[in-house]
């Protein structure tokens, strides 16, 4: 690596921390804001889902180049550029007036947030080695990926409703600028030795496109359905496209991603981990939100703050992972946290049409939580063990896409079954009005979230077999040395 400054490592942290929050956040704290914008800008209720999906699909086609850029270009730098990009789309979306121009200035805040998120946990591989300060780092970095959406909703409710849906937009401005100028004093830049000038745009292009096409599919389907020929025809293009990309990568001198990198079990399945919790553990939000306005008939600003406590017991989860991971392992931590978001997920599943808050929805939330802040941060740290720094963006990167991937896909088929059976419960129903919709629409909810149950539960037998005890012994190794120092 080039160019390191000396520098604080946990005011690092903290700056790359600031931003990663910015961009997990903005990926929920609008959905509250929907209706208002609906109103506002004219959206028709077809396109409205595009607010949300213009932001989704660039945030996730673009994660893997946006990674491979930083090791190329400079962390910091490409750091930098993405706060500068989301910034400057959170101004012109506050502005907006009209449909077509929020949903352009929502893709380009997409693009800015796949610069940051795998620079930004790029950057904190580089300055943290690995052991007891990087599994701290991690588990305040986890903290944050996974809070900020339940904040996010929170703070949608707060401004929409306290302010209008424009400051959804323009609370990010500030934030960049600070993020930015801190940035720029106190961020070390880094890049892979040795990678100056050497672009592979073919392998760019190729697995950009593909995965642009392969996010567009799964939104796509939620309207088209799975068996159309569009999703069919769409899936099959994102297929050839990454297959292409897989053969230029192979033959290229200085591939965009070295395939080699995916012979790590630690990383290969941590990634494969991280596809299926995130499919079952992101769908939570945007069920357990419709619970609690379209059944319980709160506000949103209500509705916001009901996720409060899961924020706080996913902080938990993550402090305690830290001394959990030196006690018992970090494969073991990630399974006991599986398990215990797969727990909640099946509470949840049993949430009665005439429930309460307290009684009904809030234990299973706080066991999901809990849960949660204890799996992502081994899978976080399994997922970039034994990486050179040469290849610190590219595992940063595609960490970011199972993620985003696998929410994205989780979301589209949840939802789909969930719609489903709501609509056979209302054609084969005899009663009518609205505590028979209510009733439809909780039956829905409990499809989805005892899917969700089976997918996390499937993390666990997946991570058993496919990460041995070897491949993470450079984690463990490293955490008995600091305790034992």
């Amino acid at each position: 690596m080039i160019g390191i400054r000396r520098a604080n490592p946990w005011l690092v942290l903290v700056i790359v921390g600031l931003a990663q929050f910015m961009v997990v956040l903005d990926a929920t704290v609008v959905n509250v804001a929907l209706p208002s914008i609906q109103r506002a800008l004219h959206f028709s209720t077809g396109s409205l889902e595009w607010v949300v999906n213009a932001y989704a699909l660039t945030f996730g086609g673009f994660l893997l180049l946006g990674g491979r850029a930083g090791d190329l270009f400079g962390r910091r730098r490409l750091f930098a550029i993405g706060i500068a990009l989301f910034s400057i789309a959170s101004l012109l979306n506050g502005f907006a007036g009209s449909s077509t121009e929020l949903v352009a200035g929502r893709a380009l805040q997409g693009i800015g947030g796949a610069l940051v998120s795998p620079a930004a946990l790029s950057v904190l591989m580089t300055t943290f080695a690995e052991g007891r300060e990087r599994v701290r780092a991690m588990a305040v970095w986890s903290a944050v990926a996974v809070g900020g959406g339940a904040i996010g909703l929170v703070l949608g409710g707060v401004l929409t409703q306290l302010a209008s849906w424009q400051w959804v937009f323009f609370v990010n401005v500030p934030v960049g600028v600070a993020t930015l100028i801190l940035a720029a004093r106190y961020v070390p830049e880094s890049r892979a030795v040795g990678a100056e000038g050497r672009v592979d745009i073919a392998g760019a292009v190729s697995v950009t496109a593909g995965l642009m096409t392969l996010v567009y599919a799964i939104v796509n389907a939620q309207t088209a359905g799975w068996t159309a020929g569009s999703t069919i025809g769409l899936g099959a293009v994102s297929a050839a496209l990454l297959g292409i990309f897989v053969v230029l990568e192979a033959r290229q001198r200085h591939p965009l991603i070295r395939l080699g990198i995916f012979r790590m079990r630690s990383l290969s399945g941590a990634n494969t981990v991280m596809l299926l919790v995130a499919a079952g553990m992101f769908a939570v939000f945007f069920f357990a939100s419709l619970y609690v306005q379209d059944v319980l008939g709160y506000s949103p600003l209500r509705a916001g703050f009901a996720f409060l406590p899961m924020t706080g017991m996913i902080v938990v989860g993550a402090g305690l992972s830290q001394a959990l991971i030196r006690r018992v392992g970090v494969r073991e931590v990630a399974m006991v946290g599986m398990g215990l978001a797969a727990a909640g997920m099946l509470l949840l599943s049993l949430l009665p049409v005439h429930g309460s808050y307290a009684a009904n929805l809030l234990p299973g939330l706080l066991v999901m939580a809990l849960g949660m802040g204890l799996t992502f941060v081994p899978v976080t740290l399994m997922a970039t063990t034994n990486v050179d720094a040469r290849d610190a963006g590219v595992a940063s990167g595609l960490l970011n896409t199972a993620q985003q991937i696998g929410g994205a896909l989780g979301l589209a088929v949840l939802s789909t079954l969930a719609a489903n059976t709501t609509a056979q419960r209302l054609a084969g129903g005899h009663a009518a009005g609205v505590a028979a919709a209510h009733a439809a629409l909780v039956d829905g909810f409990h499809v989805a979230f005892l899917v969700a149950a089976i997918l996390i539960a499937a993390g666990v037998g997946l991570l058993r077999g496919l990460v041995r005890g070897g491949d993470v012994a450079r984690i463990e190794s490293r955490e008995e040395a600091a305790v034992a120092a």
